[in-house]
């Protein structure tokens, strides 16, 4: 499964502590920037480029730009919330724009850590996760919202009682083991008029089949994914959107890059960002052709569940996930990061490089910047 939730709750705490220990061992401004792990083999057939894109910017439009390396270190398995990558790795924006892209596959290091050790340029990385790491002292920065909103939903079994969240006391809840997995549903239950009362059982990947086994009563789902993916197999959900309940919408996936680097290759950085938000404005304007590059691209990643990139990139279109209001890519606002990221300061989850809570809140503009978009 590809799990948003999953990745961030078995990786970020260990991304914490690997971070901390980085940024004791490390008196210098940056390490040592070779990868640490093979590139993903490029696959062998590709459709055509695309003819349905958007036209290039200033940026992606020079004449001979120099060639500069860009490491990206994915979170998890190509999934959607990777499609603009390659989209535009595809139709050749990358290479217009001088960039040499090499991805990072997933693997056992969370992209903040890898930044903060100076391992990768760039990573996927979320709101939540991107607080955690700075607050913890890492060198890290968002210069794109890849989702402009969180597809994170409470889920229970339509044929369960449950009908609204303060109905939950008193169930038992199948996670991960996030640090803000608790008080999150807590605010939601709280705030349907509950006590926020109710069982917690750590079970990792294992959870949504817990719920659908009945052995678990409800469970926080990525609504793009895994909820689809209960569909097609015949399981109906009932949920139940954080925001209907008051809490803070969120940045549900950004691209997170070294601020050493921007600062080192400004211009390397914007045409980087540019091609980049070209791949998400396809995926977002003709997500089927968008999400056709995502599979071609990545051979074999997807034969289990071969329908769900395509009803994934559809349903992020459709429900404007991948664009603000104004229909722009990318972009990012104080107010978004403020709500949700001040939410996890009042909860005390936002530690130090000592390991204890902040006693003071983050300067919330600095973890993100428009500075690069196009």
């Amino acid at each position: 499964m590809h799990s948003r939730w999953t990745r961030a709750a078995s990786r970020v705490p260990t991304a914490i502590l690997a971070i901390a220990s980085l940024l004791a061992a490390c008196s210098g401004p940056a390490a040592s920037s070779s990868p640490i792990t093979s590139l993903v083999p490029e696959a062998s057939a590709t459709p055509p480029p695309s003819t349905s894109a958007p036209s290039a910017s200033a940026a992606t439009a020079s004449a001979s730009p120099k060639v500069g390396s860009v490491r990206l270190a994915l979170d998890w398995t190509p999934n959607t919330n990777h499609t603009g990558f390659y989209v535009a790795e595809a139709n050749g924006w990358y290479k217009d724009a001088g960039v040499d892209l090499k991805i990072l596959p997933y693997g056992t290091t969370a992209p903040e850590a890898l930044i903060a050790a100076g391992q990768t340029e760039c990573g996927i990385s979320f709101q939540d996760a991107l607080t955690f790491a700075s607050a913890g002292g890492a060198p890290i920065v968002s210069v794109m919202a890849i989702l402009q909103h969180t597809a994170q939903e409470i889920a229970v079994l339509a044929s369960s009682d449950i009908r609204r969240p303060r109905q939950l006391d008193g169930k038992t809840y199948a996670g991960f083991g996030y640090p803000n997995e608790v008080p999150t549903l807590q605010a939601v239950i709280r705030a349907d008029g509950g006590k926020g009362d109710f069982k917690s059982v750590t079970l990792e990947t294992a959870a949504y089949e817990a719920l659908y086994a009945k052995r678990a009563d409800f469970v926080i789902t990525f609504a793009a994914w895994e909820g689809l993916e209960a569909k097609e197999r015949g399981i109906d959900l009932r949920t139940f959107k954080f925001g209907e309940y008051g809490f803070p919408d969120f940045y549900q996936v950004v691209l997170a890059c070294d601020p050493r680097w921007l600062q080192k290759e400004p211009d390397l950085a914007r045409r980087f960002v540019a091609a980049t938000v070209r791949g998400f404005q396809l995926a977002d304007t003709s997500p089927d052709e968008a999400a056709a590059l995502l599979v071609a691209q990545n051979p074999g990643v997807f034969d289990a569940n071969p329908s769900l990139p395509k009803a994934s990139q559809e349903f992020l279109a459709a429900g404007n996930y991948l664009v603000d209001e104004d229909g722009a890519v990318g972009r990012q606002t104080l107010a978004e990061w403020q709500g949700y990221s001040s939410f996890l300061f009042d909860q005390h989850l936002l530690t130090g490089r000592d390991g204890k809570p902040l006693a003071t809140a983050p300067d919330y503009a600095s973890l993100f910047t428009n500075d690069y978009l196009p």
